[in-house]
């Protein structure tokens, strides 16, 4: 049986169209998603991401323990508050996940990791935190997460917050998170616009929802995020990535710490194996010239070789089929490629992505 989040109930008075997304009753959208899409481009909108896991990692050996066990460096994190994107990977070097790490301080971390990889991603952290002395990961499933987002989210979100929370909030860099009295906040998203991500106590994610919906911030579901991620080139994982691709193929190498050259952290070894031997696809954006959309697991055939659309669709912003593609190494933005629709060749081109950048065109 699906799951619920504190939020369930908002979303039946809002008349949101609600569907199974990886074990939770999530709404695809509230009548329009195409009008969903557009409200987070040109205004402020709101989306419910309490499915997400969210835990708090704490020790001594915490910070050591993520060296070891994520790609990117945590050393980055030379502020209190500084978020990461990181995959985490196999001794193989494929994708288990993709993770966002806020640092609170030397020994305290908040992790958020995919609704749909939870079970696998827990079991992973437990068996690698073993060969550390004092690593301790507490699950928060006793709260409700908001992801405001769009070009007013920030001026609407603060209109909501108390005095002190407003103050934190108002003063967080992008990638930055903070703990206030009763909310985690974080200058994070999933849409390629400004805004915040609120973990409050679940018993308080209505009100929170209720204040935003009085400020003007519209409901949005699963269709518009996937379209707004899709339109700023953000991965999805099970698609765009998994366990049988490497960082390297996909679009994320920048997201490998490579540096210092002594940190072994899992999946090292396979990805120096990989560079060294030549890596043998790329993630790429398509364009659709011709007739039809682009969709998952169809065939892009170039003159290096076949490739396959690992997310595709229509973009609302630039009214044309968009998609991201795992393609031979040789083949590189700027050239013309086939994409399989209906068994017919349409003609498409390769392109760099994100696609939109702050509402525009990139």
């Amino acid at each position: 049986m699906s799951n619920k989040t504190p939020l369930y109930p908002a979303h039946l008075a809002a008349g949101g169209k609600v569907v199974d997304f990886a074990g939770w009753q999530l709404p695809v959208h509230y009548g329009s998603q195409l009008e969903e899409h557009h409200q987070v481009r040109n205004d402020a909108g709101m989306f419910d991401v309490s499915h997400m896991c969210r835990l708090h990692l704490s020790g001594q050996d915490s910070g050591d323990f993520l060296r070891h066990l994520v790609a990117n460096n945590i050393d980055k994190l030379t502020e209190p508050g500084k978020a990461l994107y990181t995959p985490m990977l196999l001794p193989q070097g494929g994708v288990i996940d993709d993770l966002i790490i806020y640092r609170l301080d030397n020994s305290n971390y908040r992790v958020v990791v995919n609704a749909a990889t939870r079970e696998k991603d827990l079991a992973w952290m437990f068996k690698q935190a073993i060969a550390f002395d004092d690593v301790n990961l507490a699950l928060l499933d006793d709260t409700a997460m908001i992801a405001v987002q769009g070009p007013q989210a920030r001026e609407k979100t603060l209109q909501v917050l108390s005095d002190t929370d407003a103050v934190v909030a108002a003063g967080l860099d992008p990638f930055f998170g903070a703990v206030t009295s009763d909310l985690f906040i974080g200058r994070t998203g999933y849409t390629g616009e400004d805004g915040f991500e609120i973990v409050t106590p679940a018993t308080g994610g209505i009100a929170m929802w209720d204040k935003l919906l009085a400020a003007g911030v519209k409901p949005c579901g699963l269709g518009a995020r996937d379209t707004l991620r899709l339109e700023a080139g953000m991965c999805l994982y099970g698609h765009d990535l998994d366990e049988t691709s490497t960082p390297l193929e996909s679009g994320i190498a920048w997201t490998i710490g490579w540096q210092p050259q002594d940190r072994d952290f899992i999946g090292r070894s396979a990805l120096a194996q990989q560079k060294s031997t030549g890596i043998p696809r790329r993630l790429v954006g398509l364009l659709l010239e011709g007739k039809g959309v682009l969709r998952d697991g169809q065939t892009v055939q170039t003159t290096a070789g076949d490739g396959l659309i690992t997310s595709g669709g229509f973009s609302p912003t630039l009214n044309r089929s968009i998609a991201l593609a795992r393609v031979p190494w040789d083949c590189r933005p700027g050239s013309d490629c086939s994409v399989l629709i209906r068994k017919r060749p349409q003609p498409a081109r390769v392109v760099k992505f994100p696609f939109v950048r702050n509402g525009k065109a990139v």
